[in-house]
């Protein structure tokens, strides 16, 4: 499969065929007819906006402060490699702890940030369980599941749930908001940082737009090379979160863009092409 694939769509061999059909598209865009639909799964709209309660991140805050740091590039790494027997279990009991959380009882804002920071934590330990590997697209179920990510991975008030579920089942159809790809990790270059704090609710919508900056500024964001405009295959993948067209998405890379960027933009009316590094972001 090419390197560039979507996380976590399996594609059957009518898909197969459907992509041999589809040459004049660029493979991002074949891509995203695989990507898993933003479909609401009723279950966990459920919430209360009386509810003054937080989580304790606090586990997941040492994690990070311990293996995560930036490179001279300014990708965010982690130290598979360095992690200890003490905070790998550590990690496992933070994650057991947030399935024991009745998350349905919290206000909108905390629930966003246990989704995510459950996402996150489940990600870098599920890389863990198989490290080494090259890509977390290497932990697979076969040939026609490049990844984990339809696993059903932990079990949140009696349900049962994948990443995917996750993304696209609860955060993408019910807050809506395309700053959730700036969050979400697959342990991947390619992809926004793995943030080195957890998110929490009282600074939320400041963290998604640090998050938002910080990736569309760098080349893994957008780059020019050769006098196009090369963007991450995100803006493909999920263009309909960003607005559904090219115009809407380099709208939205403006709307975060340093001012160098801004005017390298303004010179642009359409996305040349896509790219997406999925080796590991491993710090070795």
């Amino acid at each position: 499969m090419n390197e560039t694939m979507r996380k976590g769509f399996s594609v059957p061999l009518p898909a197969l065929l459907l992509v041999a059909g589809l040459a004049a598209c660029s493979q991002a865009e074949i891509e995203a007819n695989f990507v898993p639909a933003s479909d609401p799964w009723p279950r966990w709209q459920a919430h209360d906006e009386s509810s003054t309660a937080s989580i304790d991140h606090s586990a997941w805050d040492r994690f990070l402060a311990e293996y995560v740091a930036a490179d001279g590039a300014g990708l965010n790494r982690v130290a598979y490699e360095r992690v200890s027997a003490a905070d790998k279990n550590a990690l496992l009991q933070y994650i057991r702890d947030l399935e024991a959380v009745e998350i349905s009882r919290y206000r909108r804002s905390e629930q966003f940030a246990y989704w995510v920071n459950l996402y996150n934590a489940v990600t870098v330990r599920t890389v863990l369980e198989t490290y080494p590997v090259e890509s977390i697209r290497d932990i697979n179920d076969g040939f026609l599941s490049p990844g984990p990510w339809d696993r059903k991975l932990v079990r949140v008030e009696g349900e049962d749930v994948s990443l995917n579920d996750i993304e696209s089942r609860i955060l993408r159809p019910l807050w809506r908001d395309p700053r959730i790809h700036y969050v979400v990790n697959c342990a991947s270059v390619g992809c926004p940082n793995l943030d080195t704090t957890a998110y929490r609710a009282a600074d939320l919508d400041a963290r998604l737009d640090q998050a938002a900056r910080a990736y569309i500024n760098t080349p893994r964001g957008v780059r020019i090379r050769d006098g196009e405009l090369v963007v991450s295959s995100i803006y493909a993948w999920f263009k309909d979160d960003f607005g559904g067209t090219q115009a809407a998405v380099l709208g939205h890379l403006n709307s975060y863009a340093d001012p160098d960027l801004k005017q390298t933009l303004d010179r642009f009316d359409s996305i040349d092409g896509y790219e997406y590094d999925w080796a590991l972001n491993d710090a070795r």
